[in-house]
C-alpha cells in the first residue's frame, strides 16, 4: 500500500537525510516563528494602554551580540546538517574503492523520459522495460537519466531526491531501498497534457527474487501457434503496432512506445493511468485516448474480434 506521506517515510539513506533535513529547518524556523510572534504579542499587550511613547532603548553591545550570536548558530547549523546530506545523497556505494570515481560507464540503470512515460535499460543485461524499475534491496544502483522530448524530472520521494531529465543533457541519481517493497515514483516537472499520469514504481527485492525476476525479463517473448493469440501475434505485426512497439523475439523492433515483451508481468497500463488486467488492457486497446487524452496511442477502432486476439496475445507476454 502507497505511503499517504511518502516524504516522512523514508526508505533509503538518502531519503532519510532528505527528510532529517527538512524536519530540523522546519523545527528551528518554527522557534523564531514563535519568538517574533510572541515578541511582537507582548509589545502589542503590554503598550497597548499607553498614551506616551514608551522609553527609548537605544541598544546595548550585549543584546546587539546575543541577536547575532543566535542566528549565526542557526546558520552554522543548517550548513552542517545541509553538508551531511549533500555527502550522504552522494556517496560512492562499496563496490567503487574509496576515491575513485565510478565514471560515465559504471551505470546499471539507463531511465529516459518520454511524453508520457518512462522507458527503462537494465546495463548488461538488454533487459528493457516500462514504469517499472526493478532493484535489489540494499544496493546502492547508478541511474543515468535522460529525456526523448522535453524536460522531465524523476522523483522517487521515498528513495532519492528530485532530478530533472534534460533533452542533450545526461543527468545521474543513486538509487537505493533498505526494504523490499514497491515505491511510487513521479514525474515532478510539468511537461505536457499527462503530466499528471506519468508515473512508475520502484519495486524492490531481495536478492533471490531479484534474480527470479531478471531470470524472467531475460526470456524471449513466447511465439503462440494456435487459437486467439496466435491470431493476435499476426494481427499485431500487420497493424501499425510493430511501427512502435518492440517485443523481443519478433519482427517488432522499434522502441517509440513502450516495450512489450513483457507486457503481462507488469502491475500497470499507461503510466499508471489504471491497473493491469486482461479486461483493462482491452478497454485500454480499444480506445487509449478516453483513458489518457492526449497520449501518443491513437484510437485504431478494432472489432471486437481484433480485440479479443490482440489481448489473448499480450496476455502471454510475462
Amino acid at each position: 500500500m502507497p505511503s499517504t506521506f511518502p516524504v516522512f517515510d523514508p526508505a533509503s539513506p538518502q531519503a532519510e537525510s532528505i527528510r532529517d533535513l527538512f524536519v530540523q529547518v522546519l523545527f528551528i524556523s518554527a522557534v523564531i516563528f514563535a519568538i517574533v510572534s510572541g515578541l511582537i504579542c507582548m509589545a502589542l499587550v503590554k503598550f497597548r494602554s499607553q498614551e506616551t511613547l514608551p522609553a527609548q532603548d537605544f541598544g546595548s553591545h550585549k543584546r546587539e551580540i546575543a541577536w547575532i550570536v543566535g542566528p549565526v548558530i542557526v546558520v552554522v547549523w543548517i550548513a552542517a546538517i545541509s553538508i551531511k546530506l549533500i555527502l550522504t545523497v552522494n556517496a560512492l556505494p562499496p563496490q567503487y574503492a574509496k576515491g575513485e570515481s565510478a565514471g560515465n560507464s559504471e551505470v546499471d540503470i539507463f531511465v529516459t523520459g518520454h511524453q508520457w512515460w518512462w522507458e527503462v535499460e537494465y546495463a548488461g543485461s538488454g533487459i528493457v522495460s516500462a514504469n517499472e524499475i526493478h532493484i535489489p534491496t540494499g544496493k546502492k544502483l547508478r541511474v543515468k537519466l535522460q529525456s526523448d522530448d522535453v524536460i522531465h524530472s524523476f522523483w522517487v520521494p521515498q528513495l532519492s531526491r528530485k532530478m530533472d531529465a534534460i533533452p542533450g543533457h545526461e543527468n545521474y541519481i543513486w538509487l537505493e531501498a533498505d526494504t523490499p517493497g514497491v515505491y511510487q515514483g513521479r514525474c515532478a516537472e510539468y511537461c505536457g497534457t499527462q503530466h499528471a499520469w506519468m508515473n512508475f514504481q520502484v519495486i524492490a527485492h531481495d536478492d533471490s527474487d531479484f534474480a527470479a525476476w531478471q531470470q524472467q525479463e531475460e526470456k524471449v517473448a513466447p511465439t503462440p501457434t494456435t487459437g486467439q493469440a496466435a491470431a493476435g501475434a499476426e494481427l499485431f505485426m500487420k497493424l501499425t503496432c510493430s511501427q512502435c512497439h518492440a517485443i523481443s523475439g519478433t519482427n517488432a523492433k522499434e522502441d517509440f512506445a513502450p516495450n512489450l515483451t513483457h507486457l503481462a508481468g507488469r502491475r500497470e497500463i499507461g503510466a499508471g493511468a489504471i491497473t493491469y488486467s486482461p479486461e483493462n488492457l482491452r478497454t485500454w486497446l480499444a480506445n487509449p485516448q478516453a483513458i489518457k487524452p492526449g497520449c501518443k496511442m491513437p484510437n485504431f477502432k478494432l472489432s471486437d474480434e481484433h480485440l479479443d486476439q490482440l489481448v489473448a496475445y499480450l496476455e502471454i507476454l510475462r
